[in-house]
């Protein structure tokens, strides 16, 4: 079975970090986001999303450390999610996995792949790559190496992990809202808009 998830490429962790609970993470993997999250990973999340754009913009607060930590993530105009969508095929343990410099701002890449010029770049170190050949989609883990694994899935099969992959996204943001609501009084509205445009998503009608 060909699952695909949104995961949030994580950083090592600060351990000076105490604006709010953040959870154990493996530094430099993937953290799958979802409408399941625990609060602590959760707060995991937030920390790097709010953390990657930090230093995006000019005019940070002085003097309050979460309204510093938050500014880029409520007043950049481009925000930045690191990951993407990883893919994994449950019958021969092939993995597809964002690599570097990939973001889930750029997920909506992937409906390039389905239905326009059928190709799609994923990041580097893994050179992730997507081609579509007809009615078929074969994903390179790494199309530096010759025998590195590979996924091919219907093309109509993509697209439906695609649509779950994004409802993964949208509950995650319904999730961080309820979170903020509890963890960043006042916040909350401020962190639900910003996480629907970190992630590529229209705000919900």
């Amino acid at each position: 079975m060909i699952s695909m998830q949104p995961v949030l490429e994580m950083a090592a962790p600060d351990k000076d970090f105490a604006l709010w609970p953040t959870g154990p993470f493996e530094p430099y993997g993937f953290l799958p986001l979802d409408g399941r999250l625990a609060p602590q990973d959760i707060g995991s999340a937030m920390w790097r999303i709010a953390g990657a754009n930090e230093d995006a913009p000019e005019g940070s607060p002085v003097g309050d450390p979460l309204e510093a930590f938050l500014h880029g993530l409520f007043t950049a105009d481009h925000l930045l999610a690191p990951g993407g969508f990883r893919v994994t095929d449950g019958a021969t343990g092939a993995v597809f996995a964002p690599g570097c410099c990939n973001g889930l701002e750029e997920w909506r890449e992937w409906l390039e792949v389905t239905d326009g010029s059928g190709e799609g770049w994923f990041g580097h170190d893994p050179h992730a790559a997507a081609e579509r050949l007809d009615g078929t989609v074969r994903l390179t883990a790494d199309t530096r190496t010759g025998g590195g694994p590979v996924i091919e899935l219907p093309v109509d099969r993509l697209r439906r992990l695609l649509a779950g992959a994004e409802q993964d996204l949208r509950d995650f943001v319904r999730l961080a809202g309820g979170w903020a609501e509890r963890q960043l009084p006042g916040h909350a509205p401020a962190v639900t808009a910003a996480l629907t445009r970190a992630l590529a998503l229209e705000a919900a009608p």
